[in-house]
């Protein structure tokens, strides 16, 4: 078993649906020791230049990154972009693509939850939006937990946010051609993001998984905060089947949310998998 390296590939700022600005980010990255740190925002790169900035005076190794919501069989995969440049064209116009649907998806869940009794949401929301083109389930639910509604965001989410319950509204995003073949223009590597978190079947993942080997897809996040220790062993055996490398990642949102701090992530990759980082290293 190889040394445990405190990596730290999947975070998100205030750019996203973060708390923290790409610059605090950085600098608790550089207090946790991060050995090698990547922004990875949802459907944007508004914070790269400021984390790549920080991390020149922090110190910190910075990969630039980019998390892309993608719609397959009815769910929404999120594929991480690092290593990208994030001023390639077509990454740029894909990722506006994507967020061009955000706002009214949100004034469509901001209905939704007023509908179900909760009095001022779309207003609610937004003094946690700090970027207006990325308005997130994740600025509601703060919302509701901060106006006494719930003691959590999970419990938000398993209530009404989450697939299925009454807050939630579907939405088209990229193919996962698109999302991959954008990360690849933009020169980066593609992985499937915490893949734990998915409802789908077993025929479905190999269908998925299938496709994203032959688009050239690049890796899988094996150990990330929505794994426990069993998830973490089935997407190790997964990323040996299928030839894949192996990428790591709290998923970190906030201090007082995420399960895992930036870098803590708790386990080591076995010394057969790739790991997705030697290229940067």
């Amino acid at each position: 078993m190889r040394k445990a390296q405190r990596v730290d590939l999947h975070s998100h700022s205030t750019a996203s649906d973060g708390v923290l600005t790409p610059s605090e980010l950085v600098k608790r990255a550089a207090q946790n020791r991060v050995a090698l740190f990547a922004l990875t925002d949802h459907d944007t790169v508004a914070g790269l230049a400021e984390a790549r900035e920080a991390a020149g005076q922090f110190g910190v190794p910075f990969v630039a990154g980019v998390e892309i919501s993608v719609s397959f069989a009815g769910e929404t995969i999120h594929v991480v972009g690092l290593g990208i440049d994030e001023t390639a064209p077509a990454l740029t116009a894909g990722l506006k693509q994507v967020r061009r649907g955000r706002t009214a998806r949100a004034r469509k869940m901001a209905a939704a939850l007023e509908a179900c009794g909760f009095a001022d949401v779309w207003e609610g929301a937004l003094r946690f939006v700090r970027n207006p083109d990325l308005i997130s389930r994740a600025h509601f639910a703060r919302y509701l937990v901060h106006a006494g509604h719930f003691s959590s965001m999970n419990a938000v989410f398993a209530h009404y946010l989450a697939k299925g319950k009454p807050g939630y509204v579907d939405h088209q995003w990229a193919t996962l051609q698109e999302a991959v073949s954008w990360i690849h223009a933009a020169g980066g590597v593609a992985v499937v993001a915490h893949p734990g978190r998915y409802r789908l079947s077993e025929r479905e993942w190999n269908a998925l998984l299938a496709e994203f080997v032959d688009l050239g897809g690049d890796a899988i996040e094996v150990i990330t905060s929505a794994h426990d220790p069993n998830a973490t062993n089935h997407w190790v055996h997964i990323c040996r089947r299928y030839g894949l490398a192996a990428s790591q990642g709290s998923d970190f949102h906030a201090p007082e949310e995420s399960p895992w701090d930036l870098g803590a992530l708790g386990h080591t990759l076995p010394d057969d998998l790739v790991p997705v980082w030697q290229r940067w290293q």
